[in-house]
């Protein structure tokens, strides 16, 4: 219950509203433990941190999210040097052609 609640503010949209049910993270959770390869133990000193299965989906789903990030970050810098670069040439009068247009896509 408390995943499911802690959770529920950082839904993408789409998400349908049983999505953060405690039977759907579960069952997600399951999965991801079945598709986790278990992290051999190693022989070592009393007292030596052993990495768990816990361990290795963390630092699985959080390299896959920054690079999930890292690509929404690229995309937003492309859009915004096109929108800096369209208002430059409508400023310059460049685009006078193009101003009916451009604000019927706006208004879409």
């Amino acid at each position: 219950v408390s995943v499911s609640r802690a959770i529920k503010p950082f839904a993408e949209p789409g998400r349908p509203p049983d999505w953060f049910s405690q039977k759907h993270c579960a069952s997600q959770y399951s999965e991801l433990l079945e598709t986790t390869e278990t992290p051999k133990r190693k022989r070592g000193e009393k007292g030596e941190v052993v990495e768990t299965v816990e361990d290795v989906i963390v630092r699985k789903l959080t390299a896959e999210r920054v690079e999930e990030l890292k690509k929404i970050i690229k995309e937003t810098q492309e859009k915004y040097r096109q929108l800096k670069k369209d208002a430059e040439l409508i400023q310059a009068g460049h685009m006078d052609n193009r101003l009916e247009e451009l604000c019927n896509e706006i208004m879409m």
